[in-house]
């Protein structure tokens, strides 16, 4: 069945902070909060970090240099609004979904924000990869998001809690 161009893979999840305290813990602290390991890096041997550049044409970075920061490009930032919305383009070396393109928005919820990701653009993607590759993001995102929310939980739930 060929994909659709409104075809996305979606997942979300709440936290207890305010939609501001969550995107500045998304971008400004997901190298705190990204899992480390073979599968969640592009090049395990070199990967040290990771790390978004702040603003419209920014990049997220897998860093392999910590000193200079440089390292392979993951995506490039078209959409950088604080507290709402953060866009870009996905690049990820060997899993055939360069061109594709995640939206993450930031949606005050009683008690705190919802975050989804939403991963579109699939129509680039070839016919006999799309299927295989959605449901791969599709379980990849919820993962993110649970790292994120964790981390969220951990870093600022706990800490101001006094626990």
């Amino acid at each position: 069945m060929p994909v659709t161009a409104t075809a996305t893979v979606t997942a979300s999840i709440e936290v207890s902070v305010d939609p501001h305290t969550a995107f500045d813990v998304f971008t400004s602290e997901i190298d705190a909060w990204w899992q480390r390991g073979p599968m969640n890096w592009n090049d395990p041997e070199r990967a040290v970090g990771v790390r978004f550049e702040p603003g419209v044409g920014g990049c997220w970075l897998e860093v392999h240099d910590a000193s200079t920061g440089e390292g392979f490009e993951m995506g490039r930032i078209t959409a950088w609004v604080p507290g709402e919305r953060l866009a870009f383009t996905y690049l990820d070396a060997g899993h055939e979904i360069d061109g594709t393109e995640v939206e993450v928005r930031f949606e005050p919820v009683t008690g705190g924000t919802r975050v989804t990701v939403e991963h579109s653009g699939w129509t680039s993607v070839a016919p006999g990869v799309v299927d295989r590759k959605m449901a791969t993001k599709r379980w990849g995102w919820g993962n993110i998001l649970n790292w994120y929310g964790n981390h969220v939980f951990t870093s600022r739930i706990l800490v101001h809690q006094g626990a």
